[in-house]
C-alpha cells in the first residue's frame, strides 16, 4: 500500500528529567529521537526547558548551566536525525535570558523565545526570563554555523509537508491563546511544550481545553508536559503527552511514568487545510506572523495509520451518542412541526413501504406529533403495493402503522401503472428503467395528490446515502413537500429508528427490529413467493462503504486514493480490498453524474454535518467533469 497523502506522523515525547544536567537530558532526548526516526515520525515535541528541567530556580542565571544547555542543543542538532523536533532550553540573547523552544531540522535551528510567561507549581517564569517579543540578537551555538541559527518569536515555521507554530502549554487557559493567532497565521500543527503541575482535577480540564483548542483553531495540538525528575518541592508533574486534532484526542500517553515515555499519532494535515479553506474565519483572517522555513525530510505515512478510524463515522457511540441520536430526532421533529404550523395544517401523508427510509419518516412524524400534542390520526400512512412488493415489508408496514396509531390506507398501483404502460407503449415484460421508475413516480403522484385532497403535507422519505449516489427516481421518491431524511445516511438511520421506537413504546420495538434486519430494496422488480428480488447492496456495494466514502470526502476532502487507503484500514477483515475498490469506483461515478437530482431537492432539516442541499450546503454544477476523480479511482491497484 503506497503512502497515505496529507498525513504526518507526530510524536509527543517526555524524557526522564535530570535536573540541571543538560548532558544527561540530551542523552534521554537522543534516545527518544532514535525511536521517532524508527517509527517514521515527521515531528517530535518535547516538554518546556527539557534540556535543563524547568525547576532550576536561580540556577538559570548561572552561565555554566546556560552554556551546558547551549552545547546540549548543538549536540542534538548535529545528529543525523530525520525527524523535525522541538526542545526547550534557557538561552541568553542580547544580554537577556529567555525560555526558548528550539525547532531543529537538518542541522538548522529556529529559536522561538517564549513570549507569554507563566506561573505554575510555585514557579514564576518572569523571575528569570524576559518576554520573547524583546529578543534581539544572535545566538551562537558550538559547532553550528551562525547562518544555521535564527531567532523568530511567535513564528510560523514552514517544514515542507506541514506548518508549525510553537505555543506554551500554559497557553491552554489563556483568554486569547497564542495558538489561535498562530493557526490563523497558517500553522497547521501547534507544538505545545508544557510545564504544568498535576492536581486531582487538572487532567480532565487539560484534556477538555486541548480538545476545545484544537477544534476552535482547526489544528493539531502536540502537547508534551514535564515529567519525572522535575523538582517535587511544591508540585508533581505527571509527564502527560497527547496529540489532538480538531477536537479529538488521537493519542494520549501514560501519566506518572518514572521513565521516558512517548505517544504517536498520524495527523491529517490535508484535512486541516481542507476544513480551513471552507471556514470563513480562516478565509478572511488578517493575522500575519513571521514565516521561517526549515528544510525537512519527507516522512511518508503508510498503513496502518495511528489514528482512530471508525467503520461507521456518521454513527455516534457511547452515552454522548445516545444524546446525539435524540438530538437528531428532535431536529427532525422541530423542523416538521414548524413547517406544518407555517402551512396551517396538522395533516401529513407519507408512503409507508416497510423499508428503513419510510420507517424513520413515519417514526419521526409520530414523535413530532407526540411533542406537539397532536392527534396521530392526522398522519396518513399509505401502502402502495406494486409488482415487486414483498410480503415481509408489507406486513411490517401495516403492523408499524397500527402500533403507532396513525390513519392507514392501501392503494395498489398495479392497474394504474399497467394503464400508464399502455398509454406510453411500454412492454410490461421489459423490466427496464422505465418499468421501475414508472412505479416510483406513480407512488409519488398518489402521495402528492392525496395530500392535496385532504389539505396535508406530503412527507418525503429519501435519505442522504441515496442522494449521494443518485439512487432515487427523479421526480419520484426524489420529490416531496418536505423531507426529514435528506441529511440522514443509511448507517445512522438504523440507529435512529431504534431510538425512535424506544421513545414511542415497546410495541413498536420488535417491528422496527425486523425492518432493520430486512435487506434494503426499492422492490420494483417482481420477486418469487413474496421474497425480495432486488437487493440494493448487491448492485451498489455495502452502504457502510458508501457512507464511509461520503463522510471522509465531505469532512476532509479526501480523494479516491486516500478514501481507498482509509477504507482498507477501517474495514480490514470485513470487506476484501477488491470489494472496497469496486464500491469506491461506483461511488465516484454516481456521485458526480447524479448532481442534477441534488440540484432540485425539496426543503428539509440538516441533521448531520453533511447536507447535499443546493441551498448553501453543497453547490456543484450538474455538468461537472468527473475525469480527475475517475482516473484516480481507476488507477488504484489492489
Amino acid at each position: 500500500m503506497p503512502a497515505v497523502t496529507g498525513m504526518i506522523r507526530t510524536m509527543a515525547a517526555v524524557p526522564r528529567v535530570h535536573l540541571a544536567h543538560p548532558e544527561k537530558n540530551a542523552e534521554e532526548i537522543a534516545a527518544l529521537l532514535d525511536i521517532a526516526d524508527e517509527k517514521g515520525a515527521g515531528l517530535c515535541v518535547f516538554p518546556q526547558l527539557c534540556l535543563t528541567g524547568s525547576a532550576c530556580g536561580d540556577l538559570f542565571y548561572q552561565p555554566t548551566l546556560i552554556r551546558a544547555a547551549a552545547k546540549a542543543l548543538a549536540d542534538l542538532a548535529l545528529r543525523d536525525t530525520k525527524t523535525v523536533f522541538v526542545v526547550g532550553l534557557p538561552l541568553e540573547i542580547g544580554g537577556r535570558l529567555y525560555a526558548c523552544s528550539a525547532v531543529v531540522s537538518k542541522h538548522q535551528i529556529v529559536i522561538v523565545p517564549k513570549t507569554r510567561l507563566c506561573a505554575d507549581g510555585g514557579i514564576d517564569e518572569s523571575r528569570w526570563f524576559a518576554p520573547g517579543a524583546s529578543a534581539c540578537g544572535a545566538v551562537r551555538l558550538p559547532g553550528i554555523p551562525q547562518e544555521n541559527v535564527r531567532v523568530c518569536a511567535d513564528a510560523v515555521i514552514d517544514c515542507g509537508s506541514f506548518t508549525l507554530g510553537v505555543a506554551p502549554g500554559c497557553d491552554l487557559f489563556s483568554p486569547l491563546p497564542l495558538s489561535g493567532s498562530l493557526s490563523l497565521g497558517g500553522a497547521s500543527i501547534i507544538a505545545m511544550p508544557a510545564f504544568a503541575s498535576e492536581t486531582a482535577q487538572s487532567h480532565a480540564a487539560r484534556l477538555a481545553q486541548l480538545a476545545a483548542l484544537s477544534a476552535g483553531c482547526l489544528c493539531a495540538c502536540v502537547y508534551a508536559g514535564a515529567g519525572y525528575g522535575e523538582s517535587t518541592t511544591d508540585a508533581v508533574f505527571s509527564g502527560f503527552s497527547g496529540i489532538f486534532e480538531d477536537g479529538v484526542m488521537l493519542a494520549g500517553g501514560d501519566r506518572f511514568a518514572r521513565h521516558s515515555s512517548y505517544t504517536l499519532a498520524d495527523v491529517d494535515t490535508e484535512r486541516i487545510a481542507y476544513r480551513r479553506c471552507s471556514h470563513a474565519a480562516f478565509r478572511t483572517s488578517s493575522h500575519a506572523h513571521q514565516l521561517c522555513a526549515l528544510p525537512a525530510e519527507e516522512a511518508p505515512v503508510c498503513l496502518p495509520l495511528l489514528r482512530p478510524l471508525a467503520q461507521l463515522p456518521f454513527v455516534p457511540e457511547g452515552e454522548a451518542g445516545d444524546c446525539a441520536l435524540l438530538d437528531a430526532l428532535n431536529i427532525q421533529a422541530q423542523g416538521l412541526i414548524r413547517r406544518m404550523e407555517q402551512i396551517r395544517t396538522r395533516k401529513l401523508v407519507v408512503g409507508v413501504s416497510g423499508g428503513l427510509d419510510s420507517t424513520l419518516a413515519l417514526l419521526a412524524a409520530a414523535y413530532a406529533y407526540a411533542l406537539a400534542g397532536w392527534d396521530k390520526t392526522g398522519i396518513v400512512g399509505i401502502t402502495m403495493p406494486g409488482f415487486g412488493t414483498g410480503t415481509r415489508t408489507r406486513s411490517n408496514a401495516d403492523k408499524l402503522m397500527e402500533a403507532i396509531g396513525c390513519t392507514r390506507l392501501t392503494i395498489p398501483i398495479g392497474s394504474a401503472v399497467s394503464q400508464h404502460f399502455a398509454d406510453i407503449g411500454q412492454n410490461p415484460d421489459v423490466q427496464d428503467i422505465c418499468y421501475e421508475n414508472s412505479q416510483a413516480r406513480e407512488r409519488t403522484q398518489i402521495v402528492m395528490d392525496y395530500a392535496n385532497k385532504i389539505g396535508a403535507l406530503a412527507l418525503g422519505t429519501g435519505d442522504l446515502s441515496e442522494l449521494a449516489l443518485g439512487w432515487c427516481t427523479y421526480n419520484g421518491d426524489h420529490m416531496s413537500m418536505y423531507n426529514l431524511n435528506g441529511s440522514v445516511p443509511k448507517t445512522l438511520m438504523r440507529r435512529m429508528v431504534a431510538c425512535a421506537a424506544q421513545l414511542l413504546g415497546q410495541d413498536v420495538v420488535p417491528i422496527v427490529q425486523d425492518i432493520v434486519d430486512t435487506p434494503i430494496s426499492p422492490e420494483l422488480l417482481p420477486g418469487r413467493n413474496g421474497e425480495i428480488a432486488q437487493k440494493t447492496e448487491d448492485t451498489l456495494g455495502a452502504y457502510e462503504l458508501h457512507d464511509f466514502f461520503l463522510y471522509h470526502m465531505m469532512d476532509a476532502g479526501a480523494g479516491p486514493r486516500k478514501l481507498f487507503a482509509l477504507a482498507c484500514q477501517a474495514f480490514d477483515g470485513v470487506f476484501a480490498r477488491e470489494a472496497i475498490l469496486s464500491a469506491l469506483r461506483i461511488f465516484v461515478r454516481r456521485f458526480f453524474t447524479q448532481q442534477f437530482k441534488r440540484s432540485a431537492l425539496p426543503d428539509g432539516p440538516k441533521v448531520t454535518f453533511v447536507s447535499l442541499s443546493p441551498r448553501g450546503s453543497w453547490q456543484m454544477p450538474s455538468d461537472v467533469q468527473m475525469q480527475l476523480w475517475l482516473d484516480e479511482a481507476n488507477s488504484i491497484e489492489v
